[in-house]
């Protein structure tokens, strides 16, 4: 179980609707922390907040335009102390291959470009909370990421769903890599972990074959409720950067692990990854 700070935080959830966010959410409000709940469903993301006490916030992260007024819509609802806690979650394996409206894959932009955007964006809000934190939802598939070809990042392409999955799931560990280089000086700190595999939703508007393992009659033997992994992302988001967790590493689970993509490791790819980001989302410059 995670135990209550000394101080309530302000927390922004994304991928809250439902299934590790939505029990996350559950959780941190019944510590007395104020959760600010992001979904892509008005329905399902009010009702999460009416059940938790959680405030409610709607965007389509495959849709950039709605990612920045998003961001706009946070920071003002922080106010002037700012947030403690990102907790980048939203995520997803998808099959449709039609381009988002931005022009990019939509694997590649709901996992990795519009958290990308929206971190970037929150950054002064961020560093308005003091020794803040963003915690990045990835998974052990990353694992499996080909060699990233920063040129041809978020290009729709005829790739398997899984393998573009696991090339954004790596990219979040280069992003928590470059916020921790970039950042922890300032007193923010950075965190990615694999959630365990969750009987949720996930995967189900996809062909992978990760769908069907979540739907057979095996899925209870192999998987883990919301609710249990949502008490690991609760946990990191509740701990101490440098006591509970170290800045920059990949979590699975609530342990640190070194079985990681050896690209993950890789700090000049990182770098190019983040400006080659920050230059489809439309930052022109990105520290």
């Amino acid at each position: 179980m995670t135990t209550t700070p000394s101080r309530p935080r302000t927390v922004v959830l994304t991928g809250a609707s439902d299934g590790i966010g939505a029990a996350a959410a559950r959780q941190l409000s019944a510590q007395g922390h104020r959760v600010l709940i992001v979904g892509r469903s008005p329905s399902k993301t009010e009702a999460v907040a009416r059940e938790s006490g959680a405030e409610a916030f709607v965007a389509d992260f495959a849709r950039l335009d709605e990612v920045r007024r998003l961001a706009g819509e946070l920071s003002e609802a922080a106010g002037p102390a700012g947030i403690d806690v990102l907790a980048n979650n939203a995520g997803g394996i998808f099959g449709d291959r039609t381009p988002t409206v931005d022009g990019f894959e939509l694997t590649i932009q709901v996992n990795h470009l519009a958290p990308f955007l929206l971190t970037n964006l929150l950054l002064p809000s961020l560093r308005a909370g003091g020794g803040a934190a963003v915690i990045t939802t990835s998974s052990m598939a990353s694992r499996m990421a080909r060699p990233l070809r920063l040129d041809q990042l978020g290009r729709p392409r005829r790739s398997a769903p899984m393998t573009t999955y696991s090339e954004a799931k790596l990219a979040n560990i280069l992003m928590t890599r470059s916020l921790d280089q970039k950042f922890h000086a300032e007193g923010i700190s950075a965190v990615a972990f694999h959630p365990g595999m969750v009987r949720s939703n996930f995967a189900s508007r996809s062909s992978s074959l990760m769908r069907l393992l979540y739907r057979s009659p095996l899925a209870p033997l192999v998987t883990i409720t919301s609710e249990q992994s949502g008490e690991v992302l609760s946990w990191l988001i509740t701990g101490t950067p440098g006591r509970t967790w170290t800045s920059g590493r990949y979590y699975e689970l609530r342990r640190p692990s070194d079985k990681v993509n050896a690209q993950a490791d890789d700090l000049d790819l990182a770098e190019a990854l983040w400006q080659r980001s920050a230059q489809l989302t439309g930052l022109a410059s990105s520290d």
